[in-house]
């Protein structure tokens, strides 16, 4: 599994997102989950074309956030989930066994529910606190997130408000990795911000 996410978001940067991935996946990240909801197929598509190469190049996974035909067709190694999703194993007829299926999960039901659907691993959070969710779920807190790893029967990546301060905490929960979006995308130097983060993860 992945130690370090980054789920792209381009407007928390000021730079091109294309180069911002470029740049974490040179300081140590190990995988992108591409989740630009808003651009045209056509846009959607390029974009994941072009993540496809950086990653391939980095040695690193490319996750493409709810769109199966947008995965197929870029060769990307896997679709992301909402828990509210298309379901997993629909999912699953469209993309083959190949490709990793992972699931957004809040709490302990959302995440039984993505074992039963055969997701291949879920992304948990909010952890710590985070304005993108500020209203709209409970950080889950670290010592929640260590019981809820420990029942897990499939790998778990902490998200949420990681950032190089506490994503140890996330890491001694038992989690297999963290995924981020402002900690390197809104950083001025988001090389820097990916080995720092690497660094606190103790890799």
């Amino acid at each position: 599994m992945f130690k370090l996410m980054v789920v792209t978001d381009r407007k928390r940067t000021a730079r091109p997102i294309i180069e911002v991935v470029r740049l974490a996946l040179e300081g140590g990240a190990d995988a992108v989950q591409l989740r630009e909801r808003d651009l045209s197929d056509r846009e959607l598509n390029e974009l994941a074309a072009q993540m496809r190469t950086i990653t391939t190049e980095a040695g690193a996974t490319l996750i493409i956030n709810q769109r199966a035909d947008v995965a197929v067709a870029a060769g990307a190694d896997g679709v992301h989930l909402g828990w509210r999703s298309l379901g997993a194993q629909d999912v699953r007829k469209l993309v083959g066994k190949r490709c990793l299926i992972g699931i957004s999960c809040h709490n302990a039901l959302q995440l039984r529910s993505a074992e039963e659907v055969g997701a291949d691993y879920a992304l948990l959070g909010p952890v710590f606190h985070t304005p993108s969710k500020e209203g709209l779920v409970k950080a889950i807190g670290p010592e929640r997130l260590k019981d809820l790893v420990a029942a897990a029967k499939i790998p778990i990546i902490a998200i949420g408000g990681i950032t190089t301060d506490n994503a140890a905490q996330a890491l001694q929960a038992g989690v297999g990795g963290v995924a981020v979006i402002s900690a390197i995308l809104a950083a001025d130097d988001p090389r820097a911000a990916a080995q720092a983060l690497i660094r606190s993860l103790g890799s």
